[in-house]
């Protein structure tokens, strides 16, 4: 998809295609920024809802990763799939929310694990980061990429079918 065709889409449809490129993830990758303005990445659970320009995750209140969302809340979620040929990087805003519901429609008994008192542990924190933005890329994840990408660099050659990048603003 061109630059061009990027723009006519609709803000639905932008929030559907990258809803539909992480859907199958199960993890990712929730970054944040230190109070020494370091960037620390943490592995995060993908919650089994439908991405609407929300990502949800649930994490610790009593953790380093909170305090830095409470104090800096600008952060970035990263997806990736490698035998698909499929990255995927979202920035945006964390809120700390509390929404018993929420947590109901997110819990499984995975959790449990690190939350003894099961729904009720009051160290439980629901975070919830609004996208900003996205950018994404996709391969057919074949070997032929990784010889079109050692050709581009060694001869400068060849490098139209390497994949896809798209940046959107969501």
């Amino acid at each position: 998809m061109s630059e061009h065709d990027q723009k006519e889409l609709t803000h639905e449809e932008r929030i559907a295609q990258i809803a539909g490129m992480i859907k199958d993830i199960k993890f990712a990758m929730l970054t944040v920024s230190t109070d020494e303005g370091h960037l620390h990445s943490h592995p995060m659970t993908t919650q089994q809802t439908e991405f609407d320009g929300d990502v949800w995750f649930i994490g610790s209140k009593k953790s380093e990763q909170v305090a830095c969302m409470r104090a800096r809340p600008q952060v970035n979620v990263s997806y990736s799939n490698p035998g698909k040929g499929l990255y995927v990087s979202i920035n945006g805003t964390a809120a700390l929310v509390e929404d018993p519901s929420k947590l109901d429609e997110l819990w499984s008994d995975f959790y449990e694990a690190y939350f003894p008192q099961g729904k009720t542990d009051p160290d439980i924190q629901l975070i919830r980061v609004n996208a900003n933005g996205a950018e994404f890329w996709e391969s057919d994840g074949k070997l032929h990429t990784l010889f079109a990408f050692a050709r581009q660099k060694l001869t400068g050659k060849g490098g139209n079918d390497l994949g896809t990048n798209e940046t959107v603003r969501l």
